[in-house]
């Protein structure tokens, strides 16, 4: 059952994530944008670096989506008052209704996969998969096994 449940979780993840950027193609954004500028909304002001070790990319990777999205006017770069080689990232004003536009893609996609849910299985699954994330989140201490490989 553990090695169908793993594959399960990460199989409606995949599957989500491929349904939202369909949706979100059109309205001219793509999922790693999305997930960008939700991250932003969330943490207004990261780093390059603090932004792309969120997103789980390399630096230049989240550099070069910072790129796009300045030139979209969605972010822009500020100076680091503590840092003058590196720049904060901000969201514009112009991002506001871009958000608020993905909101409603995300919150139709969710309902979507959850229809024929009712309320209690919904909040169970809910509290399941937080149980879930913080077992996996917890720091563990190696087993002997996993040290030596």
């Amino acid at each position: 059952m553990a090695h169908n449940v793993g594959f399960l979780i990460s199989d409606v993840s995949r599957i989500m994530r491929r349904r939202f950027d369909e949706r979100a193609r059109k309205s001219g954004a793509t999922g790693p944008q999305w997930r960008t500028l939700k991250l932003l909304e969330r943490h207004e002001g990261l780093n390059q670096g603090q932004l792309a070790e969120l997103l789980e990319v390399e630096p230049i990777t989240s550099s070069r989506m910072i790129d796009r999205l300045e030139e979209a006017g969605l972010v822009e770069r500020r100076p680091d008052p503590a840092d003058r080689r590196a720049w904060r990232i901000h969201l514009t004003e112009k991002a506001r209704p871009v958000l608020a536009e993905l909101h409603d893609i995300a919150n139709e996609m969710i309902e979507a996969a959850l229809h024929g849910l009712d309320a209690a299985q919904r909040d169970a699954l809910v509290a399941s998969l937080n149980v879930i994330r913080s077992n996996m989140t917890e720091t563990r201490p190696e087993t002997k096994e996993a040290a030596n490989g």
